[in-house]
């Protein structure tokens, strides 16, 4: 699809988990001929600055709308009316977003926002931190003889519906905050409080860091080292799997494959 318009459009674009890299083709394209890009402070910034590093030019205008340390972001309906305005100014707006639109990014709600603006609006998926944060820790979300489904959640209610045993992973995005609850709450079920947990902070990023222990240790272990946001967390037996998992839990990709 032609990403140079006539008129005024908006594309949102994945910009994945902070890697340049990891951004499509598609996504580059859309930057590359956009007049003005608003962005996130997560995964967005990164790649901006990983691109500018390899050399690759940007020349359209960008409008930070992230939080910043100290400061609030800027509120969503603001974001979804600068959207609207930039692209009835004739201009071409790239909405750079971490990891997917669709993916807990609100994505979907800026794309309604502009369709009932009468605004032209196309929608280009990026890699979403649920699936590549753990995988540089060597957790792969489903394994032959260990898992065979995952689930991603942020909220409280959408933990405690949560079936299945270790089998089903569970990926929590932008749940250190509820860290207590969320293993509370799994332990309860099948999982059993002896279930491998990894946290993996700042993937992709320069403070890039592993955690791993179990539904029962893990609270523990995250006051004890410190860990913050933005951070992944990931349940079930494909820990084990893990390079990063102690002696006790780790599971060998031999062994598993043998399963």
């Amino acid at each position: 699809m032609n990403l140079v318009p006539t008129r005024g459009h908006v594309t949102l674009v994945g910009a994945g988990p902070g890697d340049a890299g990891l951004l499509t083709l598609k996504g580059l394209r859309a930057l590359e001929a956009a007049d003005v890009i608003v962005a996130d402070r997560l995964g967005a910034r990164a790649v901006l600055d990983g691109l500018a590093a390899d050399g690759i030019v940007i020349t359209a205008e960008v409008i930070d709308v992230g939080k910043l340390p100290g400061y609030h972001a800027v509120p969503q309906d603001a974001i979804n009316e600068l959207l609207v305005r930039l692209a009835r100014e004739g201009r071409r707006v790239v909405r750079l977003k971490g990891g997917d639109p669709y993916v807990f990014g609100r994505g979907g709600e800026e794309l309604a926002f502009c369709r009932a603006a009468g605004v032209d609006v196309e929608v280009v998926s990026g890699v979403t931190s649920a699936v590549s944060v753990p995988a540089i820790a060597g957790i792969p979300l489903t394994h032959r003889g260990v898992a065979t489904a995952f689930t991603v959640v942020t909220g409280h209610d959408q933990i405690r519906a949560i079936g299945g045993g270790r089998d089903h992973t569970v990926v929590l995005l932008m749940g250190i905050g509820t860290l207590a609850h969320a293993a509370a709450t799994l332990a309860r079920g099948e999982r059993g409080a002896d279930c491998p947990v990894a946290i993996v902070e700042d993937g992709f990023g320069p403070a890039q860091r592993v955690t791993v222990g179990t539904l029962a240790t893990i609270i523990h272990q995250a006051a004890a080292r410190g860990v913050r946001s933005p951070a992944v967390v990931v349940v079930g037996d494909v820990v084990s799997l893990s390079p990063y998992a102690p002696e006790e839990l780790a599971l060998s990709e031999r062994k598993a494959a043998s399963l």
